[in-house]
């Protein structure tokens, strides 16, 4: 019963925040979102006279474009503030729910993976864990990225755009640094220990938490001490995690509420083709996943479903799937999965396995393509897909990763950086279904190798 309670007060919560926010930006916000499109639009007019006038930097008419541009940058920036200083009261529910969950995702990660390594019988078993896992997880990617290049060409989103490069404060792009080997291996294993907990970085973490286990395990009598320490402090964090749950509701109204006021509900329709398409898309592979699932799990996989179901809304209205971590390993024990397959394998997922991120990420990268007429060669966008797979490996843990990649990836194939503006205003949206894949995707892969190794109860 509390369970159906906490899924429906999540479920209103949801409603409730797109109401008030609509009645906050139309009562509230509107003044200021009206005077910052009009900074940006005459911003937009100024970008495109400066270019002529650049052959004579004394020009009087050059110089006062300068100026311009400088004033208008100004009052975007400071009635941008002053919007985000309105929206604190809806923001900060959300800021302290997020908080207390990132105050708990680390040392469970941590926790909970030694204890799943330590509990595998030997080295021999964790490789073969572990390679049934990301075999899992690799297939799942190329399922993703695959299905998206073929959905985004096929439906065209961007075709229809047909929009000159907007004004783009570089205050508010991702900044995108070139991707190379030496980043991603050193991104992988951390330098501190402590940094990486202090920084939520999950794949370093895992990367300690794998040797910590075996280590654990090796030395006999001595690590079951401490394996049973952590299976405690592991129980511990999962009863935080409950009462943790109970502000779900408030911060996914929060987060909702926001968003709304800062958008508008035009941001439900500016772009509705594009987002009616991408979650259209997001359908098809959570069907794909599902069946998937079914092949190896039957119908419990509808079951697993029915459990999930909080998890996926959490990550759905906060926009994160980090949010849903603890929640999603309880549930996933109560399923019938076996604690050491959970804190082996779901882990792992959050590092290398994001279903929705990775189709978001083929998705955008296209469509902004597309906007500006640029067609992409067939070998081109196999070769956009290799790279979006090796680079999302190389920051899981980065806050709306998704967006991060996109920015890198633009630059690389001669797509105009100022694209990058097209999809910035509509990324919470687009944020929160592939954050709700995300864990779905991880849910069923746990399942599986929990069936897999004949865990599963």
């Amino acid at each position: 019963m509390r369970k159906n309670k906490l899924t429906l007060y999540i479920f209103i919560a949801l409603v409730l925040g797109v109401a008030v926010g609509y009645l906050f930006n139309v009562l509230v916000i509107n003044t200021v979102n009206t005077r910052i499109s009009n900074a940006q639009a005459a911003m937009v007019s100024v970008q495109k006279a400066l270019p002529g006038l650049k052959g004579d930097t004394t020009d009087l008419d050059y110089k006062m474009l300068v100026r311009q541009r400088f004033l208008l940058t100004a009052h975007i920036k400071t009635d941008e503030t002053l919007r985000d200083n309105r929206l604190q009261g809806f923001t900060i529910l959300s800021d302290i729910f997020l908080k207390l969950i990132k105050m708990i995702v680390a040392p469970l990660v941590f926790t909970s993976l030694v204890v799943g390594v330590a509990k595998v019988d030997n080295i021999k078993a964790v490789g073969r864990i572990g390679g049934k896992t990301l075999l899992w997880f690799l297939g799942a990617t190329l399922v993703s990225l695959l299905l998206g290049m073929l959905l985004v060409n096929l439906f065209g989103p961007g075709n229809a755009v047909n929009l000159t490069a907007p004004y783009a404060d570089p205050g508010t792009v991702l900044q995108a640094t070139p991707f190379s080997l030496k980043d991603f291996i050193e991104h992988i294993f951390p330098e501190s220990f402590i940094a990486a907990m202090a920084g939520n970085q999950i794949l370093q973490i895992v990367v300690f938490s794998l040797f910590f286990g075996i280590g654990a395990a090796a030395i006999g009598e001595k690590g079951l001490i401490l394996i049973k320490v952590f299976e405690a402090i592991t129980q511990v964090l999962l009863k935080i995690t409950g009462y943790v749950m109970y502000l779900a509701p408030l911060a996914v109204f929060g987060a909702m509420a926001a968003i709304i006021a800062k958008q508008g509900l035009g941001i439900l329709s500016t772009y509705t083709v594009f987002i009616g398409e991408f979650y259209f898309s997001l359908l098809i592979l959570w069907l794909l996943i599902i069946a998937a699932g079914y092949f190896v799990l039957n119908k419990r996989v509808f079951t697993l479903i029915g459990r999930i179901k909080d998890a996926i809304l959490v990550a759905f209205g906060t926009s994160t799937s980090e949010a849903a971590y603890p929640k999603l390993f309880e549930e996933l024990e109560q399923f019938g999965c076996s604690s050491k397959i959970v804190s082996f394998v779901l882990p792992l997922g959050y590092s290398f396995n994001l279903d929705g991120g990775m189709m978001y990420m083929t998705f955008a990268s296209l469509f902004i393509a597309q906007a500006y007429g640029i067609h992409l060669s067939f070998a081109q966008q196999l070769t956009m897909l290799l790279i979006l797979m090796l680079t999302s490996k190389g920051i899981a843990g980065v806050p709306r990763a998704a967006l991060v990649v996109v920015a890198l990836i633009l630059p690389q194939f001669n797509i105009p950086e100022a694209g990058f503006a097209l999809i910035i205003g509509i990324d919470p949206l687009l944020d929160m279904g592939r954050s709700a894949t995300n864990v779905l995707g991880n849910a069923v892969a746990t399942a599986v190798v929990s069936k897999w190794e004949k865990e599963l109860r």
